[in-house]
Parts: structure tokens; C-alpha cells; sequence
């Protein structure tokens, strides 16, 4: 008599039910979650266009001077500097004093130099900024960029947004394809089968985020992901196809 249980467990090299499963959970979350990110992504890019437009506001005046949608600069002091955790990371945090303009305000510095690294109580520094954010402070001819700098929150929602597409269709395409498996009995699944895709999966999500850090036009940053996908992809083809005739062979 068989034993009990049998008539539920996977024959050894099938597709488990959990994995299809895992598969299909981990990519449906991605892609919701990419497409969170594409629903906030147009306010942000028209705020990275705005201030990529701004003219200093010495060069014209009226009501963007007002409304501050121009770009300004003015003098303020080093109180103190500090470093700390934020989000997990180390963050350079920076106390002005911006005595008419505005006194005492603190800004999260971008990375460790070159601003940062002289920084010292005391210094005069030129202060960057525009619609009320300070995007970026100067110490003599040197400059650095604020965390706050118009268009970031654009480039990290955008490249963030693409990877876990990619990486989120991969999945779900791979859920289909081990539940076409199961029920077709098919045999089993090879290592390269599943290695293979993944590094080239990874590959077009990297090629997508660099695409995003590098080049404001979403347009361009498009046309690349999509050529970086197609590329990554069909290299990940030939050597599964020519796996796959060899061991019909």
C-alpha cells in the first residue's frame, strides 16, 4: 500500500507548488511597487525640470524672484557640522546660520566631499537655493550638493521604479513558466535554467539604473532599459538554447 502524503509531493525534479508560488508572490510585489513609484514619478520630474530651467536671480527679477523659482545665493556661517545615522547610512549633517535670510538651519550634505571634508566652525560658505531648498553649498571655488537637491528624489524613484519592474516581470514570467512545467511533467529543472536568466536580469536592471543616474531625459533612459533588456536577454537565450540541443543530442 502507498504510503500516505505521496499523492501531494512533487516527483523528485519538478517544479514544488511553493516555489511557483514564492515566485509569483515576490513578483507581483515588485511590480505593484514599481508602479506606486511611476504613479509619483510625474510631480517629481516636473520639479527636476523646473529647476533645471531656473535662471539666477540676478538675472531677472519680478515674481519669480518672489515665488523664489529662481536661483539664488547668499552668505551664511558654519555653526557646526555633525555626522550621523539616517535611513540605515552615515549622513553629513551641516548647521548654517544664514543671518537675514535665515538663521539657524541645518541641511544634509551629499556624500563626504568636497565641501565637507573642510568644513569647520566658523567658515563663511555660500549658501544655493531654490523654492526654499538648499540644494547645494559653496566653500570658495569648491561646491557640493545638498540632499535635498531638486530632481534626486526624480532619479532614485526612476531607477529604483525600472529595476523592480525588471526584476518583478522576470519573476512572474518564471512562476508561469515552472506551472507550465509541472503540468506538462517536464523534466527537470537544470541549474543554468534558472542561473542563466537571473544574471541576465540583473544585468538589464543595472544597465537601466545607470541609464537613470546618467541622463535626465526619461525618453532616452527609456530606449535604453528597453535595448539593455533585449540585449541581456536574448545573450541569455543562445546559451540555453545550445544547453538544451546539446543534451537532446
Amino acid at each position: 500500500m502507498p504510503e500516505r502524503g505521496n499523492h501531494y509531493s512533487s516527483p523528485p525534479g519538478r517544479p514544488a507548488p511553493t516555489g511557483v508560488v514564492f515566485a509569483a508572490v515576490i513578483g507581483s510585489v515588485m511590480v505593484l511597487t514599481a508602479a506606486v513609484l511611476f504613479a509619483l514619478l510625474p510631480g517629481a520630474l516636473s520639479e527636476a525640470r523646473d529647476f533645471r530651467a531656473a535662471r539666477p536671480c540676478a538675472e531677472i527679477g519680478g515674481s519669480a524672484v518672489e515665488n523664489g523659482d529662481c536661483l539664488s545665493e547668499w552668505p551664511a556661517t558654519v555653526v557646526s557640522t555633525a555626522t550621523g545615522p539616517s535611513n540605515k547610512a552615515v549622513t553629513n549633517w551641516v548647521t548654517l546660520d544664514g543671518e537675514a535670510e535665515e538663521p539657524l538651519f541645518r541641511v544634509r550634505m551629499r556624500g563626504h566631499g568636497p565641501v565637507w571634508e573642510q568644513l569647520k566652525p566658523g567658515d563663511r560658505v555660500t549658501v544655493f537655493s531654490w523654492r526654499s531648498a538648499v540644494w547645494a553649498v559653496g566653500l570658495g571655488e569648491l561646491r557640493q550638493d545638498t540632499a535635498e537637491e531638486p530632481g534626486r528624489h526624480a532619479t532614485v524613484r526612476l531607477a529604483v521604479g525600472l529595476a523592480l519592474l525588471i526584476v518583478g516581470a522576470v519573476f512572474l514570467r518564471g512562476a508561469g513558466w515552472l506551472h507550465r512545467r509541472r503540468a506538462t511533467r517536464a523534466p527537470a529543472v537544470r541549474a543554468a535554467q534558472v542561473f542563466v536568466p537571473m544574471v541576465a536580469t540583473f544585468m538589464a536592471a543595472a544597465v537601466a539604473v545607470v541609464a537613470a543616474t546618467a541622463t535626465d531625459s526619461l525618453w532616452l533612459v527609456l530606449l535604453i532599459a528597453a535595448a539593455g533588456c533585449a540585449v541581456a536577454w536574448t545573450g541569455a537565450a543562445l546559451p540555453l538554447r545550445r544547453s538544451a540541443g546539446g543534451r537532446t543530442a
